[in-house]
Formats: structure tokens, sequence, C-alpha cells
């Protein structure tokens, strides 16, 4: 699999031309612009605050976020589940059986776990080349080919 670096530089001016094509030169490529502004009296009412993504918490210094060590079983057993083709109500009975919760405590439903895949989709390519997931897959293989 191929692996992606980002890198994020704050700036106080716009990049010239030539620090542009200096990053690329290096192998860099721009990839996204992001913009911020302070925002007025009447604009701050309106602002929800960002929800942190499940399998991940703030750390406790609050400077970074860090893995959920529940949640990431959470991901693992769910996306599992999804591989073995289970149906999203089996998916929250396994889930429930188990003992896990969502984050506001109540038990997950067939709705909640549908809620989860974006979520999945954004961690597989991560969770697919870790260790704990090469050793699901054995266990899977086998298990389909006693099929």
């Amino acid at each position: 699999m191929t692996k992606v670096r980002r890198l994020r530089e704050p700036v106080t001016n716009l990049p010239t031309a030539a620090e542009l094509e200096n990053k690329t030169k290096s192998g860099w490529r721009l990839v996204a612009v992001e913009w911020e502004r302070t925002l007025d009296d009447s604009e701050q009412q309106h602002v929800t605050p960002l929800e942190v993504p499940f399998g991940l918490r703030v750390a406790k210094d609050g400077s970074r976020l860090e893995e959920d060590p529940t949640e990431i079983e959470v991901l693992v057993l769910a996306m599992e589940l999804a591989v073995r083709e289970y149906p999203f109500g089996k998916i929250a009975e396994e889930l429930n059986g188990r003992g896990y919760r969502r984050r506001d405590g109540s038990e997950w439903t067939e709705i909640s776990v549908f809620n989860l895949l974006p979520r999945l989709i954004e961690v597989g390519p991560e969770m697919f080349s870790t260790d704990v997931w090469a050793a699901r897959r054995k266990y899977l293989s086998r298990l389909y080919s006693a099929m």
C-alpha cells in the first residue's frame, strides 16, 4: 500500500510562486487550501463544535487526537462483521452482546451501525494494514475456505 505524508504549514502571508514551485519540485503536491477568519458576535452563535471522529479522542494535554482503544475495537469488530456480510441489525446485536455502547451510552442499533459506515470507509485502508487485521484475515480465510 502506498503511504502518503501530509504536511500542514501555518502561514502568515500567501506563498510566492517560487515557494510553490520549490515544493512541487521536491515531490509535494497541493491538495487543499484552508481559510480562517475571526467571527463577529452574531456569527459566533451559529457555530457548532466539530465532533471528534469515532475511534479517536482528545488527548489529555488537549493538543491532539489519539486513538480510543475501545472505539477502535468497535471499528475492527464492525469491519470484520461487515466483511462477513452480517446485516446491520446483526452487527448491532453483536456489539451490544459484547458490552460495547455508543458514546452517549445507548445501545447500538441498525441505524447507528449504518451511520458508522463512513468512518469505516475512512479508516479501512489504515485498519487493513495492521497486525490485528492480518490475524483476523487469516481467521476469515479459514472460515470461508471451510464453507
